[in-house]
């Protein structure tokens, strides 16, 4: 079974660090995705028999690593998800872009439209069918001029599909 480092874990919730190309949940590929992880851990670890409840607070997507929070009663589940929904769960990224910034701080906001059937989303014009609106705020920490790398702190206002990437990607071009 996969290694698994928890950050923090109490008797209702379990915040663990998400590697780099392992899907928050079961997806199509059938890889090992960090829900399947994090229920083996609890199973293991308590010694459960049969299911173990594990609720999906959030996701990550599968080429980001970060912190997870899973629920690890229903009551948790329900509580977090709705701090979620009001905007009371706050989620911080700090992303390493290729590129150097025009400007320190921004805000972007662009219309993104979600291809299911190639799993991918890019930048649309306003009005496009099925569009939503994504905003951001970013700011840049550091730039490396030697790697050309930015370290930028960014801000989500929506949670888009790809989001992060697909917005900062289109800035830089």
């Amino acid at each position: 079974m996969q290694k698994l480092n928890v950050v923090y874990e109490d008797n209702h919730m379990i915040v663990v660090e998400k590697l780099v190309n392992i899907p928050s949940q079961a997806d199509k590929t059938g890889d090992i995705d960090m829900l399947t992880i994090v229920k083996q851990y609890i199973k293991e670890k308590y010694h459960k028999p049969g299911e173990v409840y594990l609720g999906l607070v959030h996701r990550l997507d599968r080429p980001v690593g970060g912190v997870m929070v899973f629920a690890k009663t229903s009551k948790a589940a329900g509580r977090l998800s709705e701090q979620v929904r009001n905007k009371q769960f706050r989620k911080k990224y700090l992303v390493i872009v290729d590129g150097k910034f025009e400007n320190r701080t921004g805000t972007l906001q662009d219309y993104l439209l979600k291809n299911e059937r190639l799993n991918t989303s890019k930048v649309v014009e306003e009005g496009t069918k099925n569009s939503k609106l994504a905003v951001l705020d970013y700011e840049v920490l550091t730039y490396k001029k030697e790697t050309d790398l930015s370290l930028v702190k960014v801000n989500l206002h929506t949670g888009r599909h790809h989001q992060i990437r697909v917005q900062l990607a289109n800035s830089r071009t």
